[in-house]
């Protein structure tokens, strides 16, 4: 799933545990893609394309098993959980950042090609629903909705829904082959690859931390509650 949808999922939290800080909502979201990116600057993880791009289909994320397994993610999440719940004693947001860790695998399950391997070594068995891979329009469909709706279930603001939709609409081209977009120059640069998901990751965190706070209750608003 594209980053301003993996940032939207942090609103679905937020409404279920009110009394965490958004910022570490957002960054459990898209932790994993933060190591993802890391690793293939490192070239340790690898993405290859297509001699020509002209859709997400074109992008192969080719071997990336200690950020995107299903093992490293869980793994990854229940550490996350241990760290905060039992050893900080931080139970609440513990939970809530294990949840957000866990469903950037979820959501990349749901829209990925095979490519999500069960653990590092293990490259047998690959998961992925494969909507990329085959059906990038149903793909883009999912995603607008599925962000539309973290911002319903969230009740936010127009400000925070502008953002989600234009955002999913500036994707529009990697989604629809005959739209022309910067995904061409994606073909046979992995590194800038990474570093195109790196700045909509960051991008996308900010604007949805920004326009999802809400205007604190003036003095004699609370003093009539």
């Amino acid at each position: 799933m594209f980053a301003i949808d993996h940032a939207a999922t942090a609103l679905i939290i937020k409404r279920r545990f009110p009394g965490q800080p958004m910022w570490v909502l957002l960054i459990s979201v898209q932790l994993m893609e933060f190591v993802w990116v890391a690793l293939n600057l490192l070239r340790v993880e690898r993405t290859a394309t297509e001699s020509a791009v002209a859709s997400v289909s074109d992008i192969h994320l080719a071997y990336m098993p200690y950020s995107h397994s299903v093992l490293t993610m869980l793994g990854a999440a229940l550490g996350a959980w241990v760290i905060l719940a039992l050893i900080l004693g931080r139970r609440k947001l513990g939970l809530a950042v294990a949840v957000g860790i866990a469903s950037h695998l979820i959501l990349d399950l749901l829209t990925h090609a095979r490519d999500i391997t069960l653990a590092p070594g293990i490259e047998g068995i690959k998961l992925g629903v494969g909507f990329y891979s085959n059906l990038p329009v149903a793909a883009f469909i999912i995603e607008l909705g599925y962000g539309v709706l973290c911002w319903w279930i969230y009740k936010g603001g127009k400000g925070l829904l502008a953002v989600i939709v234009l955002f999913n609409i500036a994707n529009l081209s990697f989604f629809f082959a005959e739209v022309p977009g910067p995904e061409a120059l994606l073909a046979n640069r992995p590194m800038l690859t990474a570093c195109l998901i790196l700045a909509q990751i960051v991008v996308t965190l900010v604007l949805v931390g920004i326009f999802s706070q809400r205007p604190k209750p003036s003095y004699l608003q609370s003093q009539h509650a």
